[in-house]
Parts: structure tokens; sequence; C-alpha cells
């Protein structure tokens, strides 16, 4: 499957999306995802070429939406943003509006403005503007066969208009002359989205951060003919992998790199959310867009910009932020046929009115015309389609900044029933960097039992075997035959003579042994030869962590490979309050199976040997340390090498789903409410056009909160 990613522009409400999301889905294209606030169009396909590509760019233009390069949609360099097109065309449209409402103040007479020809003259710019917009829009949406909002204005407009016109010709403008009404409504609208357009960029805000950070110069590293090192300038977009760079104390890091000289103070808040500085050495690695506090280093660019750990994480949210939680599928279902079911209600409400009215008013008809105009105007299916696109942004926004990365707005919702959280031990609550505490040789000089240790445990990706391979690192080493892990057990090896070793947990060494405490045993040929023990620490943050959960009534458990004493002692000095060890990852992911069929369960692991529990879990949440596995496996990251952000990222799913409950709640109260108002005439239709622009501005302000809001 071949993964895409486009920039969409003209899309305003969640029925544009949807006209997008179902053309595609109608190409073969899958896994669409649409985000209505930043245009941003994501789907997988098979086949995808040159002609594919011009195909599906012409059928979402015929739907009035434009396929745009996100480089070609940002303005260059220095360059002033374009004013935005719906205050160019409210600032147009202000001025005629204005002087058509003259004649509305009391003790102003402008004979001159009760004209009908001079306020057809004034209105006809703005109803051509209206039209060229929103009529367009309207027309193309209705062909999709999915009506958006525009389909109201522009019907609602166009009434007020032809409802004027003809009353110019049947020498009747007294009571036919609603030009002002046709105007107003346009230019209010232009104004409500404008408005909008404000609110919905404001919950970009945090990930726009992070896209900023993605474009810095770099101090790029090349050689002459004489060997003479030279330094010059280079946007981090032309890096590439291998090339060499040098990085100066207060600059950002360029592109993810490798230092090969020198050190550094790193402040990797941009990715982790965590400020502290890091010390950084020869051979550490550096992420592109944390900031170097003190010193200088020379360093081996790893990965391109496209491909960096902050590209990578900018990518993810944005595809998250197009997810749809199943709390919007209610919501989505009834604005895909919002529109239809607001053209019935605007045809009852003047049918009605008019049949009431007639008998006991002389301007039925126009009194009948203008409520059945307000409950056009005045009927949002934006205030639905954006009540949860406008949280999820701002949710996920925030987290991004403080280091935690959601794969799916699922996620969000899944964490309202978690009420048990289970733990790996080994890099979740413990460090994970191991030093050797004491270890045995039987019947082997201490020198040869390292080295069959080392040839070992240097082909396991292991926690314990990489920090024995470093303590203990050996050029004379063993070259097998075959060697092989093996899950829950260890590393099995053949040497050219025909001899069998085995470097393993205590399931390997139980028939030779009754010593079940250490952590690893060596065998060779069938005989215990050794065994070692290491030492881990604790994270320094996992007690206040697990107190917080025991604070919310959340059930911990710690669920090892390791030997029970040993996780016993781990999980009392966390006050953690149930242990299972010595299982396997094939028992893990049974374990897991079992307790989530129960009740909803969270994971929390290494994202390496837990990769099917994490999956299986109602939410799999993965530390960095495996950012690649966990990327691809866990449904939550933890970006600051630790717990610390477990608790935010547990409030933060919560209230944004919180918050995309009030949003959808003010959706549904707002039609449920305003539509009646506008049907028994207590609403103007140009009062009705600015409600329904600050109908959206409210959801978005509501979901704006989420910046602030104490999550924990």
């Amino acid at each position: 499957m071949e993964s895409i990613n486009w920039k969409v522009e003209g899309m305003t409400c969640s029925n544009c999306a949807l006209s997008v999301t179902k053309y595609l889905e109608k190409e073969g294209m899958q896994n669409v995802k649409v985000n209505p606030i930043d245009g941003d169009v994501h789907f997988e396909t098979v086949h995808f070429d040159k002609e594919k590509q011009a195909s599906l760019t012409k059928g979402i233009s015929s739907l009035g939406y434009a396929v745009v390069h996100e480089k070609a949609a940002k303005p260059a360099e220095g360059q002033q943003p374009p004013m935005n097109k719906y205050l160019r065309y409210m600032l147009i449209c202000l001025p005629f509006t204005l002087v058509l409402m003259l004649h509305m103040i009391p003790g102003l007479h402008c004979d001159w403005l009760m004209n009908p020809w001079v306020q057809l003259a004034l209105s006809l710019p703005v109803y051509a503007i209206g039209m060229y917009h929103f009529g367009r829009s309207a027309w193309k949406s209705l062909r999709s066969g999915v009506p958006n909002m525009n389909v109201l204005i522009a019907l609602g407009a166009t009434a007020a208009f032809v409802y004027s016109l003809v009353g110019i010709f049947l020498e009747q403008p007294g009571d036919y002359l609603f030009f002002e009404t046709a105007a107003a409504i346009i230019t209010l609208v232009f104004l409500g989205n404008y408005l909008e357009d404000l609110s919905i960029h404001s919950t970009q805000r945090e990930l726009n951060k992070l896209v900023r950070s993605q474009k810095v110069m770099a101090n790029m590293i090349a050689f002459d003919d004489q060997h003479q090192e030279l330094v010059f300038p280079i946007e981090n977009t032309q890096l590439k992998s291998g090339d060499l760079i040098l990085i100066k104390n207060g600059e950002q890091v360029p592109a993810d790199a490798k230092i090969l000289w020198g050190e550094a103070s790193v402040n990797e808040s941009i990715i982790t959310g965590e400020s502290e500085p890091i010390l950084k050495k020869q051979k550490d690695m550096l992420i592109g867009g944390s900031l170097l506090l003190e010193g200088t280093v020379k360093a081996q660019v790893t990965a391109g910009a496209d491909q960096s750990v902050l590209a990578n994480i900018i990518n993810l949210v944005k595809k998250a932020q197009g997810d749809k939680p199943p709390v919007q599928r209610m919501a989505d279902r009834i604005s895909a046929i919002f529109v239809p079911v607001v053209l019935v209600i605007a045809l009852l409400t003047f049918g009605l009115n008019y049949i009431f009215l007639s008998g006991s008013s002389e301007h039925a008809l126009r009194d009948s015309l203008m409520r059945s105009i307000a409950v056009l105007v005045i009927a949002c299916p934006c205030a639905m389609g954006l009540a949860t696109p406008a949280a999820i942004a701002v949710g996920l926004g925030r987290a991004a900044r403080k280091g935690i990365l959601f794969r799916n707005a699922k996620s969000l919702e899944a964490f309202k029933d978690i009420k048990q959280v289970v733990f790996d031990k080994t890099g979740t609550v413990t460090t994970g960097s191991f030093t050797i505490q004491q270890f045995e040789a039987l019947g082997v000089s201490a020198d040869e039992f390292k080295r069959i240790v080392v040839s070992l445990e240097k082909y396991s990706n292991h926690p314990i075997a990489q920090a024995i391979s470093r303590e203990w690192k050996n050029n004379n080493l063993i070259r097998w035959a075959s060697i092989e892990e093996v899950k829950g057990k260890g590393m099995k090896a053949m040497s050219k003579d025909g001899d069998q070793y085995w470097a393993g947990s205590y399931e390997i060494a139980n028939s030779h042994t009754r010593e079940d405490h250490h952590n690893v045993y060596i065998l060779r040929n069938g005989e215990l030869i050794g065994w070692i023990d290491v030492r881990d620490e604790i994270r320094p943050e996992a007690k206040e962590v697990m107190d917080y959960l025991h604070s919310k009534g959340i059930h911990t458990v710690l669920l090892s490979g390791d030997r029970q004493a040993k996780a016993a002692v781990i999980a009392s000095q966390l006050g953690i309050r149930e242990v299972i060890a010595e299982k396997s990852p094939e028992q893990k992911l049974a374990i897991i199976e079992e307790r989530n069929a129960a009740i909803p369960t969270a994971m929390v692991g290494d994202g390496i040997n837990d990769a099917p529990a994490l999956a299986k879990a109602s939410i799999g949440i993965s530390l960095s340390d495996a950012s690649q596995v966990a990327m691809q496996t866990a449904d939550i990251v933890l970006m600051n090498h630790g717990l610390t952000q477990l608790p935010e990222a547990l409030g933060l799913g919560k209230h944004t789903l919180l918050t995309i409950k009030q949003n959808l709640f003010w959706a549904f109260a707002y039609n449920v409410v305003a539509i009646p108002v506008a049907a028994f005439g207590f609403l103007t239709p140009a009062i009705g056009a600015l409600v329904m622009g600050l109908s959206d501005v409210v959801l978005a302000v509501n979901s704006v909160r989420l910046f602030v809001k104490r999550v924990k």
C-alpha cells in the first residue's frame, strides 16, 4: 500500500470533508482521512501514478476544492501571507451593505436610498461576490450529492434578492424591497467565516510551532582539494543522511544526527516536553528541532528533514487529527442529511406561516418568506462537523508539544473507560540501564566466560543483553555456525566445533540449579558454566505515577518475564497492587487479551518484546526508547524517556473527549433552539446570519480552552 498525503484548499465544513471522502472512496482509495480544519487529506492505494494523480486532482477540483502542494500553500520566507479570502470578500461587501442599511438608523432620512434602482445597484456587487463564492460552492456540492452549508446561504440570499427584484417589476417596492437583507446575509456570513477561520486556526497553534521548528539553517562541513575543512550555511531541508554538520552554542539542531566530536547540553522539550537539559557526548544521538544550550559539536546527519523524528511526529499528529472517534459518528450521519432536512423545514416554515398569517396580516407573503430565509441562514451544519475536529486538533496539538504522541484519535475516547493499567517491568517502570552486579564462572576462566557471554548476547536486542555486551566488550569473539533468539528463553548458538551454547533465563537452567534468582544463566552442551546478576534502577517518577493512578481508582498490574521474587520487590517499592511474573511474550499476549475482555485495559511497555500485547490492549502505550517499533504498534508513544507524562496523557484523553461532548451538545442545542426561533419570526435573516457564524466561534473557543485547562 502506498500512503499519500495531500493538502486540499476550499473546505469550510464537515460536509466538504465528507464530499472529498466519498469521492476518494468511490475511486478505490482506502483508509481515507480528511481534516476540514487544515485541509490535510490522507489516503492509501495500491497503485498511484501520474495519471491517477491527475485524475483524482481533477475530480476533487470538480467538487469545488483545489489540491495544492503543501509548500505552495505557504508564503515564501520574508513574504507577507495573503489576506484571508473571507476578510477580503467581507471588506469589499461591507461599504455597499452599510449604505444599504442607512435607512434603518432612527431619525436618518435618505429619500434617495429608498429608490429601488439605487438599492439594486448597491446590492448587485455584493450579490455577485456572494454567488461567486457561495453559489459556485453550493452548485458543486449539489452535483457531488453532498449539499453543504453554502446551499443554505445561497438560497437565503437569492430568495431575498429575487423577491426584491420581483417587487421592482411589479412596481410595488414598498412591500418587496429587501435588497439590504440579501447583502447583509452575504456580508455577515463572510464575517462569520473569517472569525471561524481565526478561531479554528488557533486550534492548530501547538502543531504549527512544531512545523516552524522544522525549517532552520545548518552549518554544513565540507573539504576542499587540500583537505581543509570548509563550513557554509545551507537550509536543513537540503541535508541528507551522511552529511557532516557543525552545531554551535545556542543553535537549533537542524536534523537528526550522531555526535562525532564534542559534547553539549541539549534542550529536547520540542520533542519530549521535558525542559531539563540533557548532556550529549560523542556517539549520542541528537533530535532535529532540539536546542544546543551550551557547547559545540560536529555531527553526522542520520535522517533527512522529511524522515526526521520531528517530521514523523508531525505526520503522525496530522493523520491522527483526520481520525474520527466513535462519538463523532452520529454527528456525521446527521451532518450528511442536515442540509436537505433544513430545506424541508424552510419550505414548511414558509407554507405554514403563509397559511396562518394570510388571514391576519396583509404582509403574509413577505413575512413568511423572511422567516423561511432566517431558517436557512441560521441553521449551521458546520457546528456539528467541527465539534470533534476542533477539540481533537487542540488535544493532539497540546499532547505533541508535551511529548505525547497519539497515533489515532480513537485512543482519546478509549481513555474514558480505562480501569486497569498493566506495566511491563524492564525499561518501563525501571530505567533499563543495567550494570553487572556480580557473576560466577563454573568450570571456565573468567575471561573465557566473558568471551562466551558477549559472543552470545551481542546478537540480542534485550536491554540486559545489550548492557552486558557494552560492559564486557570483547574483540576476540566466537564465530558461530548458527545462532538464534528463542522468545521467552534467550540466545541459542552452535559453534563450528559442534558445541551448543545457551544464554537465557532460569527456564533453560532449572534442571541444573535451584538458584532461581539470577538474571542470566550460561549453558554449554547442557551443563551450567556460570550465571550473571545485573542491577536495574527504578524510574524516579514511577512511584508518583502509580500513586496518581491509584488516586483515580485505577488498578495497577506488573507483568514481567522476570522471576516472581524480583518482580514482587519492584512492585512492593512502587505500590503496584498485582504482580504477574515469569511470562513469555506469548503468555503476556494471552493475559492482556483475557484482562481486556473483562475490563478496558491499558498496557505500558517498551514496544519491543511487548509489541503483540500492546496491540491487543484497549490502549497500548509505549516509551520512546524503541520509537520506530512503538510508533507502529502502540496507540500512544511517550517521547520523554519515561512515565512522567502518563498522567497528562490520561487526563488529555478524558478532557478532550469531554470537550468533544460539550461541543456536540452546543451544536445540537444551537440548531434545535435556533431553527424554531427563526421559524416563528423572532429573528431577522441578517441577525440569523451573524449568529450562525458566531456559533462556530463558540466551539473553537471552547476547544482552545484545552491549551490551558488543567487535565491531571
